[in-house]
């Protein structure tokens, strides 16, 4: 599994909820055409969240890179009603900040082969 990161922010005078139901909108999307395997959303509780990455946290599930590819191409089409959704999520938003990471060891890792 890889999980696909996003910290961030709310631009000023947008509600917690509404950031909620643009985040549910989007990756509801995504992962109903197969696109995403799941997602979370977390929100840093009582202001202990990392300094510089943001309030916000989504981490998206996919299985590999070949499915966040399909993923980044659907959002590419810039067709409705994914360009509704990610533009609708987007424009919330403030100093995003992104990363990639893989479950470890994964599937594909030889083990005794380590050059320490």
């Amino acid at each position: 599994m890889d999980l696909y990161h996003i910290h961030c922010d709310t631009k000023p005078g947008i509600s917690d909820m509404a950031f909620v139901a643009a985040v549910e909108r989007y990756m509801g999307h995504l992962r109903d055409r197969g696109l995403i395997a799941g997602w979370r959303l977390t929100r840093a509780k009582l202001g202990f969240g990392l300094k510089g990455l943001g309030d916000w946290h989504l981490m998206i599930e996919v299985q590999d890179l070949a499915q966040l590819d399909a993923a980044f191409r659907h959002v590419a089409t810039r067709a409705d009603p994914v360009e509704g959704h990610h533009h609708g999520l987007n424009s919330l938003v403030a100093n995003p900040t992104f990363a990639l990471y893989r479950d470890f060891p994964d599937a594909v890792r030889q083990t005794g082969q380590e050059r320490f």
